[in-house]
C-alpha cells in the first residue's frame, strides 16, 4: 500500500541562544513511512526526541534538514517547506493532532471545542454539535459538562475533550501524542476501540503511547527513535 506520511533524512537540532549558541542535537537522518491504515508506535527512553519527532511531522517544529511530506489534496506535499495556507489546510483536511494537553479558547465550551474541526469543514453548528455530543457521550463525559468550558475539568476529563477533538473529522492521517496518560482503565479502553476503528476506516496513525498495555494494543510496528538520536 502507498504511504501516506512520510519523512526523508529528517534532523531536528535546537539553538540555545540563551546560551551562546549552543546546538542541541535532537534526532537525525531520520526515514519513515506510515501507510493508510497502520499505525506506528514511537519508542525511546524520556528525551530521546519523540515528541519533537511528532511535532516535526505536524509542523511546529520546524525540521533542521530532510523533508516530511504528506499526501494531501491527491498529491504530495512537503510540509517543511510548505506555505503557511497550505499548512493551515493540511491540518483542517488531512492531518490531525491530539497533544497531551489541552489548549482552548477561554469561555468556550467543551462541545463547541469538539464541534470546531467539523464546522470548518464546513457542517452546520447545529449537525457538528450533535456529532460531537455523540463523541464526548462516548467517551463518558457527562453530559452536564458539555456546556462548560474544560478549563475546570479534571486531567482525565480534558484529555477526552482533547481526543474527541482530535478524532471527530476522520482525518486520513493522525498524530497522538500520549492520548492516554491522564485516562482511567475503562476509558483507555475507550480509546483503544477508537483508534482500531480509525485504523479500519484507512486513517494512518503515528503516536506516542507510554502505556504498554495500549501500545501493544494499538500498534502494527513500532520505530525506535532513540536509534536515530545521534546518528
Amino acid at each position: 500500500m502507498t504511504p501516506v506520511l512520510e519523512t526523508r533524512r529528517l534532523s531536528k537540532t535546537f539553538t540555545l541562544h540563551g546560551r551562546g549558541g549552543a546546538q542541541l542535537p535532537v534526532f537525525a537522518g531520520i526515514d519513515l513511512q506510515v501507510r493508510a491504515g497502520e499505525c506506528l508506535a514511537l519508542t525511546g527512553r524520556s528525551g530521546s526526541g519523540k515528541s519533537s519527532l511528532l511535532r516535526c511531522l505536524y509542523g511546529n517544529y520546524g525540521a533542521s534538514s530532510g523533508e516530511v511530506s504528506i499526501q494531501h489534496d491527491g498529491g504530495w506535499l512537503n510540509l517543511s517547506a510548505a506555505a503557511p495556507r497550505d499548512v493551515i489546510d493540511v491540518r483542517r483536511r488531512t492531518l490531525g493532532y491530539v497533544s497531551q494537553f489541552l489548549r482552548v479558547i477561554p469561555r468556550v465550551s467543551a462541545l463547541d471545542i469538539v464541534a470546531d474541526p467539523l464546522r470548518r469543514l464546513g457542517k452546520s453548528a447545529e449537525d457538528a454539535r450533535a456529532s460531537a455530543g455523540e463523541w464526548l457521550a462516548r467517551l463518558n463525559l457527562h453530559q452536564r459538562l458539555w456546556q462548560l468550558p474544560p478549563a475546570t475539568f479534571s486531567g482525565g476529563e480534558q484529555q477526552r475533550v482533547n481526543i474527541a477533538h482530535g478524532l471527530i473529522a476522520g482525518y486520513p492521517v493522525l498524530l497522538l501524542d500520549e492520548p492516554t496518560a491522564s485516562l482511567d482503565a475503562g476509558n483507555r479502553r475507550v480509546v483503544v476501540e477508537l483508534i482500531h476503528a480509525a485504523r479500519e476506516r484507512g486513517t494512518a496513525v503515528v503516536g506516542i503511547f507510554h502505556d504498554d498495555e495500549v501500545r501493544e494494543a494499538v500498534a502494527s510496528r513500532c520505530f525506535d527513535v532513540e536509534q536515530h538520536r545521534n546518528a
